[in-house]
């Protein structure tokens, strides 16, 4: 077999000039003197036999040539990495530490429970949760390597499990003008009244979802937050009905009579960031969880009519 001329690690100061913006910038980057950088590149553009970067004022800019094959660069340079990071898997056996990116909407109770049975099996694999709303998983996937997310998107390229169906409720305080209504609420009558909207977390991209698209709307950064202000009189809002079972139990808040809608239901999916790469520490939360999220209790709603029903 024939051996590359070219090293892995030219390509990547080539990326870095490029990414970067000047040779002085990538210098700073990858810790190196300026003049290594410059070697490398230069070195790089010699074995293959023709230019790859132009200056252009105190910029480095690819050639043609120079933009197909950085291209191809960095797929090789990803695979490079995720074998190193298989190989480490491998070796390690469980994953040091494991990082937990979950949507907000996803049933605390049985995150709560599936985290505690899962710490004394979890031969001292840290956990690093973060907590994110809507397209703030995607995001979370664009921008690093979690080794799971529990979102409701699933992009394209990964791997992903059904975990848990969540159900959302449009609830609001039994003192709200909403319930001196008689008969069925339409969505006319809800827009005039002030609805709470959970921001989505993603800084990139953002989405709205679940959003009347009046402009008497409040918007919070989580489902906690939400939840008190509703409990507390101000507005209304569809909330996951795991979160709210002691609120709706105590009479704190009921659910609205709507026309339709007053129930929305979605899938949330343990998607796993690394693909095949998935060490057994991620494996075995994935079992707990889903088990969890298969044994919660079935539990009574309080209706606008104060009837309830098991669901």
């Amino acid at each position: 077999m024939k051996a590359p001329r070219v090293t892995l690690e030219q390509w990547r100061v080539l990326q870095s000039v490029v990414d970067k913006g000047g040779f002085a910038q990538a210098a700073e980057a990858l810790h190196k003197s300026q003049s290594s950088v410059s070697y490398t590149v230069a070195k790089l553009q010699e074995q293959l036999g023709y230019p790859l970067l132009i200056i252009e004022g105190r910029k480095a800019k690819l050639t043609e040539r120079g933009e197909v094959l950085l291209r191809r660069s960095r797929h090789l340079l990803k695979e490079a990495i995720d074998l190193e990071e298989l190989a480490h898997t491998l070796g390690q056996g469980w994953e040091p530490e494991l990082e937990l990116v979950v949507d907000q909407t996803f049933p605390t109770p049985a995150l709560l429970r599936a985290l505690k049975l899962f710490e004394p099996q979890s031969k001292g694999t840290q956990v690093q949760l973060k907590e994110v709303v809507l397209s703030g998983g995607l995001e979370a996937l664009k921008q690093g390597r979690p080794d799971l997310v529990l979102s409701a998107i699933v992009p394209k390229g990964y791997l992903a499990d059904p975990i848990v169906e969540v159900e959302l409720l449009a609830v609001a305080s039994p003192q709200h003008l909403l319930f001196q209504e008689e008969g069925l609420i339409d969505n006319e009558r809800l827009s005039r009244e002030l609805q709470l909207v959970i921001r989505d977390s993603a800084v990139e991209t953002s989405m709205d979802a679940g959003w009347l698209g009046t402009d008497r709307r409040w918007t919070v950064s989580s489902v906690q937050s939400a939840l008190e202000i509703v409990v507390s009189g101000i507005g209304f809002a569809w909330l996951p009905k795991a979160d709210i079972h002691d609120e709706l139990d105590s009479g704190k808040l009921q659910k609205l009579n709507l026309v339709s809608g007053s129930e929305r239901n979605f899938h949330l999916y343990a998607i796993f960031g690394k693909g095949e790469r998935t060490g057994p520490a991620t494996r075995l939360l994935v079992e707990l969880l889903q088990a969890e999220c298969n044994s919660c209790p079935k539990r009574s709603v309080i209706t606008a009519d104060n009837t309830s029903f098991l669901k």
